[in-house]
């Protein structure tokens, strides 16, 4: 494992919704750096007989350029040695995947930009909407292959609070509520994708693209509503509340530290 850390988890969200879940599991104290605007909470939580830092940041707009800024700001400022991105994300409805229902939680092992590409005739492009085709060019981050099998422990275990599974996030610049979408543009390229996000890739970027000591990206979003036309604000809490239930487990039971 790395070493020359000076937070042992840095904890990001983005919605208010999220922001509230979070600081329902730790006390927290403010912490203002002179110069930054950025304002930042610090709490401790034990492990062993031994106490552990965390810190946590609410990222000011959603979207991957306020995520990439606000997460290399943290891995900079307070050298984590796990930076987890915590939050909503839209399941899927597909025969060849495992059913989810709201508040499951979703763990990638890699997270891709959907939204890269070339829009361009419709004849020039596999994917057609109308008289509009698209040219994908996805990226992708692999979260780290040292922490996956601490992961999949967590996943499969007995004392996980939560139903959890592992698969690939797509992560793209907009909100998505339309099927049509999903099977041109997403499905066509990682058919297993799991879960859709705005801020994912972004995160896992900064942290894989990072100086040493380089913290050890991990998203825990959990499923709010299934990005169609039925997509609703109501779940939106309870998915917030069980992903910072499953990261607490995560750094709480599970993560090396």
């Amino acid at each position: 494992m790395r070493n020359n850390f000076q937070t042992d988890v840095a904890l990001l969200t983005v919605t208010t919704t999220e922001f509230r879940a979070v600081t329902h599991f730790h006390d927290w104290r403010v912490e203002i750096i002179v110069g930054d605007d950025q304002i930042y909470n610090s709490a401790e939580f034990e492990r062993d007989g031994r106490k552990h830092s965390l810190i946590h940041a609410n990222i000011s707009e959603m979207g991957m350029t306020a995520a990439a800024s606000t997460a290399t700001k943290v891995i900079y400022t307070f050298r984590p040695r796990y930076l987890i991105m915590v939050g909503i994300a839209a399941g899927v409805i597909r025969s060849n995947l495992e059913e989810q229902l709201y508040g499951d939680v979703i763990v990638p092992d890699v997270v891709w930009n959907y939204s890269a590409g070339k829009f361009v005739a419709p004849d020039e492009a596999d994917i057609n909407f109308g008289n509009l085709g698209f040219l994908p060019r996805p990226t992708a981050e692999r979260i780290p292959e040292e922490i996956m099998p601490y992961l999949r422990k967590a996943v499969e275990s007995d004392q996980n609070p939560c139903h959890a599974y592992i698969g690939p996030m797509a992560c793209g610049s907009t909100v998505v509520a339309n099927r049509e979408l999903l099977e041109k543009q997403i499905y066509t390229q990682y058919n297993h994708t799991a879960g859709l996000d705005m801020e994912s890739y972004a995160v896992v970027y900064a942290a894989n693209h990072a100086n040493d000591p380089r913290p050890i990206p991990i998203i825990v979003k959990s499923v709010c509503d299934f990005a169609d036309s039925q997509k609703s604000d109501e779940y939106q809490r309870f998915a917030a509340y069980t992903s910072c239930d499953f990261a607490k487990f995560l750094y709480e039971k599970i993560l090396p530290m």
